[in-house]
């Protein structure tokens, strides 16, 4: 299978002296090739690219595809110019992303999002004013659980103790299994002179290092158990990693049960976890892609319908959300998540497949009901899709020789003969 952004016109006119085609396949591919140089042009490959990389932690990668998706659009402020920003910052060229964020801010007005990271480069430059500036403003809507706790630091190493211990116990509420709050808390407490409370928060630091330290070897074990030992016995071990409130490690839970093959056990801490977590993607991806899994397509459903509605420009969940639809049976229901999921990440060939095959049914449909236009169109990019495949272009032979065009209808027919016989 060759995907369109594997496609370039030197490769196109390769194949085409390889199998020594006619005119008829010249004729017949330039639909094709039209869709496919219109496709090149867009944005929405790189902005694929680029959260992709985004997530996978590879951020020069990231970079280098927001910034050519904002060559070609650069009105894409919060789809490309953030993200960008994100990636520069997790790099550490503080100059550059403080550029791109204070470039976002001008454009969109004062944000959370923007405020949160203006604040984290003051402090690593060490601009405390401008990092309680920011940080505070930031938390006028929280974008992360971590905001209150670089606030509190903020003010710490401003010598605002008042401040520093208000943020940071807000901090601990947010984050009860953050180990750095409580030693920050403190430092707090000493330089209060308040020594019998620092000793405590001392303590309750080392305490959650040490359980940290635990839960890590208990994963371990879990892991171990689930390939080893009776289901049973792998259950009343991993079952100690089960807290139900907190929902990176009910995921960290689910994600194991998953990786050893147990996708029943891991459905209650996914189940867990989404709901504590309604803002993360990745949660209901997790929940929805488990109960695909489990070919409880009907199940999986409703979560990544509503992760897909919130969060449109994932690839992943419009992957999975077409994939589910496809399996439901409805093809219609199922092109628009795996036509965007496409132009997010045209190299992924599982997502291209399914879009060919939701692409050629909805064309042999539209025919049946005599919509030749709509044929003709999803005939086309199914062509796209497979350029190898015969059976778009026999698609659209029936479909020029319903409407009348014959000269084409054949160009069609001997395309498609040519690619039977030379697959």
């Amino acid at each position: 299978m060759i995907s369109p952004a594997g496609v370039s016109l030197i490769e196109v006119f390769k194949v085409i002296h390889r199998n020594a085609m006619s005119r008829a396949f010249i004729l017949g591919l330039a639909l094709s090739m039209s869709l496919l140089l219109a496709w090149q042009d867009t944005a929405e490959p790189h902005l694929g690219k680029g959260y992709e990389a985004l997530k996978q932690d590879r951020y020069d990668e990231a970079v280098t595809e927001f910034r050519a998706a904002l060559q070609l659009d650069p009105t894409l402020v919060l789809r490309a110019r953030f993200p960008l920003a994100v990636a520069l910052f997790e790099m550490k060229d503080t100059a550059a992303a403080r550029r791109e964020f204070e470039t976002v801010r001008r454009q969109l007005g004062n944000s959370p999002n923007v405020a949160y990271y203006l604040g984290r480069l003051d402090l690593l430059d060490q601009n405390f004013t401008g990092a309680i500036r920011n940080l505070t403003q930031a938390m006028s809507n929280p974008p992360f659980p971590d905001t209150a706790y670089h606030l509190g630091f903020a003010c710490l190493k401003q010598g605002d103790l008042t401040a520093a211990e208000k943020w940071l116990k807000l901090a601990a509420q947010a984050n009860p299994e953050d180990s750095a709050i409580p030693y920050q808390l403190a430092q707090v407490y000493r330089k209060q002179g308040r020594e019998a409370e620092a000793k405590k928060a001392f303590a309750l630091s080392a305490e959650i290092r040490r359980r940290d330290a635990d839960d890590s070897q208990l994963r371990h074990e879990c892991a171990q158990k689930l390939d080893e030992g009776p289901r049973d016995e792998a259950h009343a071990v991993c079952g100690r990693l089960y807290d139900p409130d907190n929902a990176e490690k009910l995921t960290a839970l689910g994600t194991i049960y998953g990786q050893h093959g147990d996708l029943e056990a891991a459905l209650k801490p996914l189940q867990r976890a989404a709901e504590l977590a309604p803002q993360s993607p990745q949660m209901q991806y997790n929940l929805a892609f488990t109960y695909y899994e489990l070919s409880r397509f009907e199940e999986a459903r409703q979560p990544i319908a509503k992760a897909v509605q919130r969060w449109p420009d994932i690839f992943q969940l419009n992957s999975l959300y077409g994939a589910v639809l496809l399996k439901l049976g409805q093809e219609r229901e199922a092109y628009s998540p795996l036509h965007r999921a496409h132009e997010l990440n045209p190299t992924d060939t599982r997502t291209a497949g399914l879009l060919y095959t939701a692409t050629l049914g909805l064309a042999r449909a539209r025919l049946a009901a005599h919509e030749y236009s709509d044929s003709l169109r999803y005939f086309a990019e199914a062509a796209t899709l497979r350029p190898n495949e015969p059976e778009p272009h026999r698609g659209l032979a029936e479909t020029y020789t319903a409407t009348g065009h014959r000269a084409e209808a054949a160009a069609e027919r001997g395309l498609a003969d040519s690619l039977s016989q030379h697959p």
